[in-house]
């Protein structure tokens, strides 16, 4: 008899590579293929990967000021020039040479900063939930792209073609997995801090706002045993003063230490939830965001044929390796995932996954067609494997002095992106053949802080959820 799974949970947190936060979990070899700690890139001199053990706030924040996360960036740090090879594998050499060639505008850059790692015991949420469940050393983000194409994939199985936040047609207008659920009469939820970016989905906006709640209502459904059979869980992206509540994304600069919080919130959730016994929780990040990792982005199966970015780039590639930890009673304590074949875990395994759990039907594109599953890993007998009872995270509650710091902060690419789409938010949903809004708004940047970035995409989010 195999797995009884009831209930999907995935946390999508933001820009963080997999040797980064995971690289040091286990000794690299050919069972976990993470850091030797010889890696290295070279711009004018050698970088080495490194970590610093005392892990000071500063620490929690490296790399400080963002990494490029754009198309072109990605380029260069795989290939170690802008524009994409039209043949050859990527190096992974360029990720030094990329940070330390950005714009001073937002402050000195060190080049070394994204070969920065985080051990096990610096990152002990995620780490311990890794060895007390598995985790995947062959997952790669769908594409060497930004966040909004990573985040579209996870929900749709394909960019429709883009490459960057700035170039999107809102609303999104890919069949989605939600829709999906809905139309086979399953149930699902987002969950969310602030501003979801899954809203910009087109199939949400015509009838299915009243499946967002705020996180908080996670941890009540999850503590009556009412949670949806797909809940997916968006991070807080903005710091919110009035709320003391700092971003707990992951996404550089922001303290790893507040998601590990979110991470550790998701989990004792769970683990105290009548559903644990029939729950399968994934833990990924949208895309590496500039840190480094030293494996090389594997061939992809172009997801639909789609190309609407002006370097023609197919999407017959994946993006860079990202965390991902898979927790659920069914998975052997210290199981490494690795998938059947060549073809890699990416953010389709998660569609495929809920596909063949509750049976949806074929799937959305070429790509999730592919995607190996989850579902093999669940292989143990029984709920047997019932994990740690709680996890802590190193921080309790955020600290004045952060949240004050990040609010005065200019806002990163991905927050004024946010904030942008949702001034494009309309007062009510639009009919299926309503009006597109014009993209060219997404690449405006009005906000001079986090604080008002925040400010716009809250409101206009309460006011078009109606709440």
């Amino acid at each position: 008899m195999g797995a009884v799974i009831d209930h999907v949970v995935v946390l999508m947190l933001e820009n963080r590579s997999f040797d980064c936060m995971l690289g040091r979990l286990y000794p690299a070899g050919p069972r976990f293929d993470g850091l030797t700690l010889n890696e290295s890139n070279t711009f004018d001199m050698t970088y080495a990967v490194w970590n610093d053990p005392t892990l000071t706030d500063a620490i929690a924040c490296v790399p400080d000021p963002d990494p490029g996360e754009a198309f072109v960036d990605m380029n260069m740090q795989l290939f170690g020039v802008a524009e994409r090879p039209h043949q050859g594998a990527a190096n992974m050499s360029g990720f030094a040479r990329n940070y330390g060639s950005l714009p001073a505008s937002a402050g000195w850059r060190d080049p070394g900063a994204v070969m920065h790692y985080f051990t096990p015991e610096q990152v002990p949420v995620l780490s311990t939930l890794a060895k007390a469940f598995g985790v995947c050393d062959r997952w790669h983000a769908s594409a060497p792209c930004q966040t909004w194409p990573n985040r579209f994939f996870a929900h749709t199985g394909t960019s429709l073609g883009y490459v960057d936040n700035n170039t999107f047609h809102i609303p999104f207008a890919a069949p989605s997995l939600f829709r999906r659920m809905q139309d086979r009469g399953k149930s699902w939820r987002v969950y969310f801090h602030d501003m979801p970016q899954s809203i910009l989905l087109r199939d949400v906006w015509l009838y299915s706002l009243s499946h967002y709640r705020l996180f908080s209502q996670f941890l009540a459904d999850a503590h009556a045993g009412a949670l949806p059979q797909y809940s997916f869980i968006e991070p807080r992206y903005f710091t919110d003063l009035a709320f003391n509540a700092i971003p707990n994304d992951q996404h550089p600069p922001h303290n790893v230490l507040y998601g590990e919080q979110l991470i550790a919130q998701v989990y004792n959730a769970l683990r105290g939830s009548p559903c644990w016994s029939r729950t399968l929780f994934v833990i990924t990040y949208d895309e590496h965001g500039g840190c480094y990792d030293h494996v090389a982005p594997p061939a992809a199966v172009e997801p639909d044929g789609v190309v609407s970015n002006k370097h023609g780039f197919t999407f017959a590639s994946y993006g860079v390796r990202v965390p991902a930890v898979v927790v659920s009673p069914y998975v052997p304590p210290g199981t490494i995932i690795r998938p059947p074949a060549a073809t890699p875990f990416d953010h389709t395994s998660i569609i495929s996954t809920v596909m063949q759990i509750f049976g949806l039907g074929p799937p959305l594109t070429r790509r999730d067609a592919v995607a190996p599953s989850l579902v093999p890993t669940l292989s143990l007998p029984g709920p047997t494997n019932s994990g740690p009872l709680s996890v802590t995270a190193k921080l309790d509650v955020p600290v004045v002095s952060h949240v004050v710091a990040r609010a005065d902060a200019a806002p990163n690419g991905m927050q004024a992106a946010l904030s942008a789409a949702a001034s494009m938010l309309p007062s009510v949903p639009p009919a299926a053949s309503g009006a597109v809004p014009d993209p060219a708004a997404l690449g405006s940047n009005p906000y001079q802080t986090v604080a008002t970035a925040q400010n716009n995409a809250t409101v206009q989010t309460n006011r078009f959820l109606g709440s």
